[in-house]
């Protein structure tokens, strides 16, 4: 960045006191929270958050310097603004699968019918699409989900939202369009699975790894001093040994020769 660019000092200082303003906040409306999903904290939340990461901005830019914080991402929930006490909810899924092996999926399908007594001459079974149906009629989805290798489904991404409601929705009311309606802010809790946080923790791991052979390659470079050390002191032993077994055939030859003598 050039230094035309690059913010001021006093920016800077600036948006450092914004943090402090915006954490002075933040702890008035948590102390003042009137209960576990309280707006006014989720909104100093996230003012905070912005203040934070405006900050660290700037002073990367000015001084190629960071905090110590970790600035939420995106992908974040909004605040939520459903009902305190909600009377109703609803659970939206969403599990992504591949089909691997369509033969495979299609045998199991296949299975389904003759179980059912039909014959293998339907023609739903020999194709990936009526497959599909077969076995999604017969299975419940977290059966399916349990046992999707046997199906010759690859599993991907999932997620499971639990949403609020103010009331519960008339029979039939939103067949026609199911998650039309999904509103992240009336979000209570979620749950996701992806490759992705799988690939993360392999990260993680390897540079455990990483930092373990470093230490390693440290320990066996004293191996060979080690080495050496013993092998003095068996040289040594060695030595003393055979020193003290030459004294004893002195020694005992000794009174051999006196006996001779007399």
């Amino acid at each position: 960045m050039s230094d035309a660019a690059q913010p001021t000092a006093a920016e800077v200082r600036a948006a450092a006191e914004a943090v402090k303003t915006a954490l002075d906040r933040h702890l008035a409306a948590v102390e003042r929270r009137s209960g576990e999903e309280d707006p006014a904290v989720y909104d100093a939340f996230n003012e905070l958050a912005a203040a934070a990461e405006a900050y660290d901005e700037l002073l990367y830019d000015r001084y190629d310097e960071v905090t110590p914080f970790e600035i939420p991402g995106e992908d974040t929930l909004p605040p939520y603004t459903g009902p305190e006490e909600p009377s109703a909810l609803s659970v939206l899924i969403r599990r992504d699968y591949a089909v691997a092996e369509p033969q495979r999926l299609m045998a199991q399908a296949r299975r389904v019918e003759a179980a059912d007594g039909e014959g293998p001459g339907v023609e739903a079974s020999n194709t990936v699409h009526g497959a599909l149906g077969l076995l999604f009629g017969e299975f419940e989805p977290d059966e399916i989900a349990s046992r999707h290798k046997e199906f010759g489904l690859e599993e991907g991404d999932s997620t499971l939202w639990v949403t609020a409601a103010d009331e519960s929705a008339d029979p039939g009311e939103w067949l026609e369009a199911p998650f039309e309606e999904a509103d992240p802010e009336r979000v209570v809790c979620r749950f996701d699975v992806s490759a992705v946080f799988d690939e993360e923790l392999d990260d993680d791991i390897d540079d455990i790894d990483d930092a373990d052979d470093d230490g390693d390659e440290d320990d066996d470079g004293d191996l060979p001093e080690l080495d050496e050390d013993l092998d003095t002191n068996l040289d040594t032993d060695t030595d003393t040994d055979t020193d003290e077994d030459e004294d004893d055939e002195d020694s005992a030859g000794e009174p051999a020769r006196l006996e001779a003598d007399r």
